[in-house]
């Protein structure tokens, strides 16, 4: 009962991790090409590349085995570090801007039309 309910977990982890992997290639996917080199990281080729492979490997093999964790640490990364910098530097990736002002402003104010 118990190697059942581990079992049970482990199936549950690997589809987490594996949609988890999934997110990031989509979201790396929709990304410009020109906002990796802005925010000054790796291409946007590396990246699909990594995280495809990482998403490939945590559909085809088991979650205890290493490739997988490796497959896992890189989407940590693209999630942690690399897709906020390209939220800054793309405008911080909010449909509704909420208390940041009117369309109309400045840098330092409302553009009044004078």
């Amino acid at each position: 009962m118990l190697v059942e309910g581990f079992g049970k977990l482990m199936y549950w982890v690997s589809w987490a991790l594996l949609l988890f992997s999934l997110f990031a290639f989509v979201d790396s996917a929709i990304r410009r090409d020109d906002a990796y080199r802005a925010a000054d990281k790796q291409t946007k080729a590396f990246w699909l590349i990594i995280l495809g492979l990482a998403a490939a490997v945590n559909f085809f093999m088991g979650i205890l085995d290493f490739l997988p964790i490796i497959g896992l640490i890189a989407t940590i990364v693209y999630i942690v570090d690399v897709r906020p910098a390209l939220r800054q530097v793309s405008g911080g990736g909010r449909r509704w801007p909420r208390g940041r002002g009117s369309s109309s402003d400045g840098p330092y104010g409302p553009f009044n039309g004078r």
